[in-house]
């Protein structure tokens, strides 16, 4: 029985095939570039190309898989594509989709890609496929884009006093891994979260008693947030989606509290802030080298 991982080069997509492979389960990885294919089979797994804008090249890559992970980068194009991978794995025999979505998902959500999953989401289960929904909350390695500016002592944020149960990416792929290869994980949507609830003033405390230098939580005007995020190399499209995913529903207090679905599932405890902290510490400190 094959597993199938859609856009394997991603950060949680990795995370899965390296768990995969470490178990020595067998699976596919789909790729979209030839040098992520040859990298992955360097290392002994099995990779193949597949492009999302190519419907056509979907059907190959699914045949003989059982079940599939189906995660994406946050593009304006996520619904097409996919959408097209979710049709394409039926017709090739795929048995269950397992689909990375987002626990603010709602049709009306004013968060882009919020809106996206939920629409997503609705379509994978009217199709009749077996489905199991991954819905974590906002990603711990979210830090990592504003380590420049916490370097230099602030971190930039439009919460306000609003509070995340921040989930280490690790701790999601582990979870997709989990209910990849064991059965009974059919039609549940579960929500994931990390071990605790922290507002921006105390994630900057616990970020200070590791990395050792004082760090100011900077609780800006949305125009200067577009600003440093436009800097930091994200699009006009995930600014947008940032500035209301914690304008609004962080600093509006909309987010979930933690559901500890991660231990539940694998009888193990989700990262911590602090664990993230100290596993990263090497990327913060170079950027303040």
């Amino acid at each position: 029985m094959r597993r199938k991982i859609s856009d394997a080069a991603g950060g949680i997509g990795g995370e899965v095939c390296k768990t995969l492979s470490a178990a020595n389960t067998p699976f596919r990885a789909m790729c979209r570039k030839q040098e992520q294919v040859d990298r992955l089979q360097t290392n002994g797994m099995d990779a193949v190309l597949g492009d999302f804008d190519r419907p056509e090249t979907l059907f190959a890559a699914m045949t003989g898989i059982a079940t599939m992970f189906l995660i994406t980068p946050s593009t304006p194009d996520r619904f097409a594509r996919e959408v097209a991978a979710i049709d394409a794995a039926k017709p090739a025999g795929g048995g269950r989709i397992v689909k990375r979505s987002a626990s603010d998902g709602n049709v009306r959500s004013q968060v882009l890609w919020a809106q996206t999953h939920a629409l997503i989401d609705q379509h994978l289960r009217a199709t009749g496929i077996a489905w199991t929904i991954l819905t974590p909350t906002a990603f711990m390695q979210n830090f990592l884009w504003f380590k420049d500016p916490i370097a230099r002592g602030g971190l930039p944020q439009v919460a306000g006093k609003g509070s995340v149960s921040w989930v280490d990416t690790r701790d999601v792929a582990r979870i997709a891994a989990t209910v990849l290869t064991e059965d009974g994980h059919e039609g549940p949507t579960c929500f994931l979260t990390g071990p605790e609830t922290l507002d921006m003033a105390e994630a900057t405390r616990r970020l200070i008693a590791v990395i050792g230098h004082k760090v100011r939580y900077l609780n800006l005007p949305t125009p200067a947030f577009r600003a440093i995020l436009r800097l930091t190399g994200n699009s006009r499209w995930i600014a947008k989606g940032l500035i209301s995913q914690f304008a609004d529903v962080v600093a509006g207090h909309h987010d979930i509290d933690p559901t500890f679905e991660i231990e539940r599932l694998t009888d193990k405890p989700p990262h911590g802030f602090v664990d993230f902290v100290r596993d990263h510490l090497r990327q913060f400190a170079k950027a303040a080298a």
